[in-house]
């Protein structure tokens, strides 16, 4: 199961690296044809709708956990049926409240102030928006047999393909004259073939995805799961992304861009967390069984170990290349304006590495009752936080205030599963030396570029320095045995390809 979740991760985590790559480069070219004022509102414009995500009712996660409980038990005729029930409610859920964004697509515009010679382009486009939004909720549901079999490279075909190609098409529609609008309705075209992507692999893996008939009998299991995930959406939506609003609403579209593009970069560390959940949540629904705790319990450790050590060398690379990054990429206006902000959100997923593994854990144990309680009760005290953090300090402010915040919910998971579950957190096996000592060198760039404000050589020369040692000190010191093993034998398996 160790293999399959890692093989899994590896193929969501190229299924976002190479989109991000592509984006890399299309984003400087769409940042200058709109300008940073034009690339604001598209970041408003696509950002919109996702404030309803809790709009498919949970039915995304639903339908992994369900699906892939059903697959562990050799029933394709339930898993379809659990599929098919799914996306039906998330249509049914969805589709008014797209229709309530395209109708009052112009009231949003003019409420957030954004500027008036872009506000009717900004208000049709956010009516295509709209339907994006409902095919996104779709895609989330009809990839399900391919996350149950943890068949990854299939999702990620179909996701990366298609999303590449709409990166691609985006700055050349844009320059062809088809400015906001155009990138918008480029998304949609592009969304519209993944759903088709992946209803053709789906049912490729399940053939009985194809029938007609909806389960009644698992509607109830679905809707109390997937009610508590909308609940917990409802806040998580607004928690995840009230800082870009507060931020266009109380300072300017400029900051928001700028805190944006910080944004987008400190969230890349994120990306092999993220992609070890969609691989862990139906790893963990197969191995709920008593009989099966040794080897959750293995799987929930190793996963942790992984997560640390990868994702910790990747954060103080970025921090040590921020500002240049910004700067060539984006321009010196974004290399003065986002760097900083970009640290301190750096150092809120720094805090915040491990809580991917709980909640992959918690939800394959039905528990998303907890998440709906926690965002509810911190939503108000971080709304207060956050408006007066931003109106002080900007976009640091708001970097701020969303860094303290995804700290404590780290935390908070992280104890709560402590109490009800006996999973091991003591991911390092007792090396605490060989841990202190691997920590400290690679964060060395770290220290070097809060020093020096990431100008001149030296953070990168400390990077290239630090990182291979405390790569050789992980390989040699912090893994165990049957680790080392694997990894020779993945090693010589790339080897002989």
């Amino acid at each position: 199961m160790t293999t399959k979740v890692v093989k899994g991760s590896l193929w969501t985590l190229i299924g976002q690296v190479l989109p991000l790559a592509v984006s890399l480069v299309a984003m400087p070219f769409v940042i200058r044809l709109l300008g940073s004022e034009g690339y604001g509102v598209l970041v408003l414009v696509v950002l919109i709708p996702s404030y309803f995500g809790f709009a498919d009712f949970g039915m995304s996660i639903a339908s992994t956990k369900f699906g892939s409980e059903a697959y562990a038990a050799n029933d394709p005729a339930r898993e379809g049926r659990l599929v098919r029930t799914a996306a039906l409610i998330a249509f049914l859920t969805s589709l008014p409240i797209a229709i309530v964004i395209a109708a009052s697509s112009w009231w949003i515009v003019t409420y957030l102030g954004l500027p008036e010679g872009l506000r009717a382009e900004a208000a049709l486009a956010l009516k295509f928006a709209a339907v994006t939004f409902v095919l996104n909720f779709l895609n989330g549901i009809f990839n399900t047999p391919q996350l149950a079999r943890l068949r990854m490279d299939l999702n990620m075909l179909v996701i990366a393909s298609f999303r590449i190609m709409g990166i691609i098409a985006t700055p050349v529609v844009i320059y062809l004259g088809g400015g906001i609008l155009g990138a918008v309705i480029v998304l949609m075209v592009a969304s519209l073939l993944t759903l088709a992507g992946h209803i053709y692999m789906s049912g490729r893996l399940l053939p009985s995805l194809f029938d007609t008939t909806i389960d009644r009998k698992v509607i109830r299991s679905l809707i109390k799961f997937g009610g508590a995930v909308a609940i917990s959406a409802v806040a998580g939506v607004l928690l995840l992304n009230l800082e870009k609003v507060v931020l266009a609403k109380t300072v300017s579209v400029s900051a928001l861009a700028y805190y944006s593009v910080a944004f987008t970069l400190a969230t890349m560390t994120t990306m092999f967390s993220s992609s070890m959940t969609q691989s862990l949540i139906p790893a963990f629904s197969q191995l709920l069984a008593p009989e099966f705790s040794d080897r959750l319990n293995d799987l929930f450790t190793r996963a942790l170990r992984m997560n640390f050590l990868l994702i910790l060398p990747m954060l103080a690379v970025l921090i040590a290349l921020a500002r240049p990054l910004f700067t060539i990429w984006a321009g010196v206006d974004f290399g003065e304006n986002s760097t900083g902000t970009f640290y301190i959100l750096a150092a809120g997923i720094f805090l915040n590495l491990m809580a991917h593994i709980p909640y992959s854990l918690l939800m394959a144990k039905g528990r998303s009752d907890v998440f709906a309680k926690l965002h509810w009760i911190e939503l108000f005290p971080y709304l207060v936080i956050l408006t007066v953090l931003t109106m002080i300090y900007g976009a640091a402010g708001a970097a701020l205030a969303w860094s303290v915040r995804i700290s404590a919910d780290a935390l908070i998971t992280a104890w709560i599963l402590r109490r009800s579950s006996s999973v091991r957190f003591n991911f390092w096996y007792g090396r605490g030396h060989p841990f202190i000592i691997a920590v400290l060198f690679v964060t060395l760039p770290i220290a070097v570029t809060l020093i020096t404000n990431g100008y001149g050589y030296f953070p990168l020369i400390a990077a290239a320095v630090s990182v291979p040692i405390y790569l050789a000190i992980t390989v040699t010191l912090l893994l165990d045995a049957e680790e080392k093993k694997w990894l020779l034998e993945r090693f010589t398996s790339l080897r002989t390809l």
